[in-house]
């Protein structure tokens, strides 16, 4: 194998491949990067046998052929040559030669014929959508994805097709967010749950410009068709919660507030909690302000936020992480906020619509808390 290239096409393309590249494994050829050059492209494959992603850029070809190369070490290589073009050359003893500039490396490869094979994903059902609005719907739920193993299906998003609506649902057990936008083109009704790891890793591949992503679920893995990248994943298996039935449908106090305005005054309040110092926030609801405390072992902290609309005498309390990831996720200037008792979560959703929607149970409060 021979080809040369820019450096950043190079970085660019081992930089979205290695996400997928396992750290230790039993199997060491997962520990690398599949290297295929063929006519004028290049595609490197990373894969864990549970995620794989494969991206491609052309370059110049000399000679075609794939290789295995050890994704940190090359990575690392790649990220330190100067910026220049960049030579790979592989002989028929797999020793693989690295110019660029005046450096030089030469490493030991390993032989492609081993490497285990992506799965293959039928692509004859599927949606597509624009790579903001995929974005922000997993930005906008992925803090809510479970990390406890012992509930698989909720380690993921759920993601529910009904007609030409899309929900992204995630739910930890202390928390729901769901995220809804309606999409055109769509097949048929259709539900499946993407591993948190993975939403994670196609959020930082997706850009900001209206291109399109194209997304193929079958029975057992998904892919995720990203301009010149696709990665491809396993679904996770289960009973998804009926998050609707989890959603209060009626409230006894419905306000709003202004977002950013809330956001500080929980973050002021919040300054002496820790890992350490956990305490929930006390929110005191009191006219048209919310009285905010917290108590732990090196003090108190007091703070108070107005919001449009009255709330008599309602005491409840909040983890402050949870509360400020919802509402840093919302993004809008007002926010709603409904209520119905000091045991029953809150709910916060946009002033109009339903594009999103953000639950938090509330924690029971003690006398010195």
């Amino acid at each position: 194998m021979k080809f040369s290239c820019e450096k950043e096409t190079l970085l660019n393309l081992l930089n979205i491949a290695s996400r997928a590249v396992t750290g230790k494994s039993s199997m060491p050829l997962l520990e690398g990067l599949l290297l295929a050059a063929d006519a004028d492209t290049l595609t490197i494959t990373g894969y864990d046998l549970s995620m794989g992603i494969r991206t491609t850029a052309q370059v110049d070809v000399v000679e075609p052929g794939r290789i295995v190369l050890n994704s940190r070490l090359f990575c690392e290589i790649v990220r330190k040559l100067p910026q220049d073009v960049v030579y790979l050359e592989t002989d028929d003893k797999l020793m693989t030669t690295i110019k660029c500039g005046r450096s030089v490396f030469n490493l030991m490869a390993s032989e492609a014929d081993e490497y285990p094979a992506l799965a293959d994903v039928a692509s004859d059902k599927g949606l597509s959508l624009p790579q903001p609005i995929l974005k922000s719907m997993i930005a906008q739920t992925i803090f809510s994805v479970s990390d406890n193993e012992s509930k698989p299906i909720h380690t993921g998003c759920l993601f529910e097709i009904e007609g030409s609506r899309l929900n992204v649902v995630a739910v930890d057990g202390y928390r729901l967010s769901v995220r809804r936008e309606t999409v055109e083109g769509v097949p048929g009704d259709m539900k499946f749950v993407v591993p948190g790891a993975s939403l994670r890793e196609i959020e930082r591949i997706l850009g900001d410009d209206d291109d399109i992503v194209e997304i193929f679920p079958d029975s057992k893995n998904i892919l995720f068709r990203i301009g010149g990248t696709t990665l491809i994943t396993r679904l996770i298996d289960g009973e998804f919660l009926n998050y609707r039935a989890a959603i209060p449908k009626e409230f006894e106090h419905e306000v709003s507030a202004d977002r950013q305005e809330l956001i500080q005054c929980i973050e002021r309040v919040s300054l002496i909690v820790s890992e350490k110092l956990k305490n929930p926030i006390r929110f005191h609801f009191d006219g048209s302000y919310v009285q905010m405390s917290c108590v732990t072992a090196i003090g108190k902290s007091y703070d108070e936020c107005p919001f449009d609309g009255s709330i008599e005498n309602l005491e409840i309390g909040f983890n402050n992480r949870y509360i400020l990831e919802a509402l840093r996720a919302a993004g809008d200037e007002q926010v709603k906020l409904q209520l119905k008792g000091a045991l029953n979560p809150m709910i916060i959703s946009p002033m109009e619509g339903d594009k999103y929607t953000y639950l938090v149970l509330p924690v029971r409060l003690k006398a010195n808390d």
